[in-house]
């Protein structure tokens, strides 16, 4: 790391400005009767008269603010992440502003590039409690704005998303969760929060004055439980957190741009991580996983066996991954005879036979809890790693407030000294736990393949800009049964997708996940041996990634490489496309051969339909891309 002091403008002690490295962000803070701030953006002020600040129980934190000490200093480092989502290494280069205000409270600014983040840090004794965070961010002209709105603070952040504009999203209009888009006339800002520790997540209302203003879920103080994966919260505190009165607190952060494939390239929250906590990360393993719970009865000549949650089912499972390099399978509800209790199992699955089996194929095992049985039984992770279950995919946590977001820091930390993986579903959007916690593969808080007919590529073609933009996604990509969305039939046991075969081959190399499901059934995958060799092949990290063509919420093309080998995904919404392009990131002087599948002559009515070709390629090709509405493209270059 390389650090070093730059100058820093100041005057009458209440005017504080701070640049880019490249000189193209500027960021003022203004210290009058509140902690102001304006982001400037080559040459386009982007907010105005922002605010920083926080009401604790017993004063408020920004209000008559009095700076003691400012600091400016230019941070250059690389960034070698344990697991990559996008890049094998990055770059992180930013200015860092700190201002240390009277009364035991700082703010600190890093502004780079492409962005600005800002965090709160108090140095207080004792405990405080925080009624309230005073953030508000002020755009400086009306933006469309993209959300997902739930009904209140209790969701699973699965919501379709919805475009308001700034100037007419009213107070008494739902609020919106993390992460959101800006969109601006001419630069996009992606808004969303990280490095959440104790602390709840960040909501956000609107004024009906292009401004959006932090609301967040209060303590739950009494609750019990409701059902099997459920609590009822009975009395909240008057308070957002009791926390310690000296840390850190989340970083607001938002990425800005003039390109909207750089929304899906986002690196901020890998530059804006804090370091591993585990010393030994080894026996991590990112991969695929077959899944039962949307298409669990194997049918054709091959089955013999009555299909469900039993034995041979699993085991069936098992061979096809094993066969096809998939390193685990995912055991959903059932495994257990009841979801209360985690230590008895269903007799006709015998789990210890199944987890010898899958053993001696190399494949390990996940096992579904409601996160409720994980909390009444917190031994359950020493028992999982004797009986040697390699993960658990915990659901329907559905909340944000304090306790919840601690209750994921206990499980991450609980399951890392059992070497148990975590994917949490039911859950909210990545917010730093996974990069302090890698054990943690991947977290859902999107509307995936489990809505089936409601999945639409209309909605989903927002996830590389939003929400995979922020962290890993689990969406369950994979359906081999497709239909365009007006002819689109099927239900658990037999659950079939929106959009174009093509199109779901396509979701696997842009939708980003460490743990990523195939959500169709082995027989249907044998039956189109060409796709499932391709989607068996898609790695779930990377070393470089290129966005080759995009328009947010239209359509987007994505260039990714593992090693020495190359893989594109394209998809489009209800719209189709052709588009052009280059292919200049291969190497020079070298022919390879590119294997595609592309949207048949009849895709746009009959969805199943679709071509592979093959061809070579080089870095002078232009490449010609056809999708029809809700379709896609994809290829592998070798």
């Amino acid at each position: 790391m390389l650090m070093f002091s730059i100058g820093i403008s100041s005057y009458a002690q209440k005017v504080v400005t701070a640049q880019s490295p490249d000189g193209q962000t500027n960021v003022c803070v203004t210290l009058s009767d509140a902690i102001y701030y304006d982001v400037v953006s080559h040459g386009e002020t982007l907010l105005a008269r922002s605010i920083i600040g926080m009401q604790l129980s017993d004063r408020v934190l920004g209000e008559k603010p009095v700076l003691k000490k400012k600091s400016l200093k230019r941070v250059e480092e690389t960034v070698t992440p344990i697991f990559p989502l996008k890049y094998s290494q990055v770059e992180n280069n930013y200015t860092l502003l700190t201002l240390d205000m009277k009364g035991g409270y700082s703010v600190d600014f890093r502004i780079y590039d492409d962005g600005v983040a800002f965090r709160m840090r108090t140095s207080i004794p004792d405990q405080i409690e925080i009624m309230q965070e005073n953030t508000v961010f002020q755009l400086a002209d009306e933006c469309d704005l993209v959300l997902q709105q739930p009904g209140g603070f209790k969701t699973g952040c699965e919501e379709n998303y919805s475009l308001v504009k700034s100037s007419q999203w009213k107070k008494t209009d739902r609020m919106t969760e993390l992460p959101v888009l800006i969109m601006g006339k001419n630069q996009k800002i992606l808004l969303s929060e990280f490095d959440l520790v104790s602390y709840p997540g960040l909501f956000l209302k609107g004024n009906s004055d292009n401004s959006l203003s932090a609301i967040q879920p209060k303590v739950p103080l009494e609750y019990e439980d409701d059902g099997d994966r459920r609590q009822r919260i009975l009395k909240e505190a008057d308070y957002i957190a009791k926390t310690e009165g000296t840390r850190t607190f989340p970083w607001r952060y938002m990425l800005i741009t003039q390109e909207d494939g750089r929304l899906a390239e986002n690196t901020m929250p890998m530059r804006l991580a804090q370091k591993c906590q585990l010393e030994d990360v080894s026996w991590i393993k990112p991969g695929q996983a077959c899944w039962d719970w949307l298409n669990g009865i194997p049918y054709g000549p091959d089955v013999t066996f009555e299909g469900g949650i039993n034995l041979e089912t699993y085991k069936y499972f098992v061979d096809f991954a094993s066969r096809n390099g998939v390193p685990y399978i995912i055991m959903d509800e059932g495994w257990a005879l009841s979801t209360r209790d985690p230590y008895k199992t269903n007799p006709k699955v015998n789990l210890p036979e199944l987890i010898s089996y899958a053993k001696s194929k190399n494949v390990g095992i996940f096992v579904w809890l409601p996160w409720l049985t994980v909390e009444h039984n917190m031994d359950l992770f020493e028992k999982f790693e004797e009986w040697g279950i390699v993960g658990t995919k915990i659901d329907f946590m559905d909340r944000q407030d304090q306790w919840m977001v601690d209750y994921y820091d206990r499980v991450a930390k609980e399951a890392a000294e059992h070497h148990i993986m975590i994917d949490f579903h039911g859950a909210f959007h990545p917010s730093g736990l996974e990069y302090r916690y890698p054990n943690v593969l991947t977290y859902e808080g999107v509307r995936g393949m489990e809505f089936n007919g409601g999945c639409t590529p209309k909605n989903s073609i927002w996830f590389p800009f939003i929400r995979n933009a922020v962290g890993p996604m689990d969406y369950t990509p994979g359906a081999m049964i497709c239909y365009q969305p007006k002819y689109h039939h099927g239900n658990r046991p037999f659950c079939s997708g929106v959009g174009t075969k093509v199109y779901h081959l396509a979701a696997f190399v842009l939708f980003e996940s460490h743990l990523q499901m195939l959500m169709d059934n082995p027989c249907r995958y044998d039956a189109w041996p060409d796709c499932r060799d391709f989607i068996a092949s898609v790695p779930v990290n990377w070393d470089d990634t290129r966005v080759l063509a995009a328009e947010a919420g239209q359509y987007i093309v994505m260039a990714k490489r593992r090693g020495q080998k190359w893989f594109i995904g394209g998809i489009t919404n209800d719209k189709g496309r052709e588009i052009d392009v280059t292919l200049d990131f291969l190497p020079e002087g070298k022919d390879m051969q590119m294997t595609s599948f592309v949207d048949g002559v009849n895709a746009a009515k009959m969805a199943m339909d679709y071509r592979q070709e093959k061809s070579t390629v080089n870095k002078d090709t232009k490449l010609h891309i056809r999708m029809v509405c809700n379709g896609g493209f994809a290829a592998t270059i070798e």
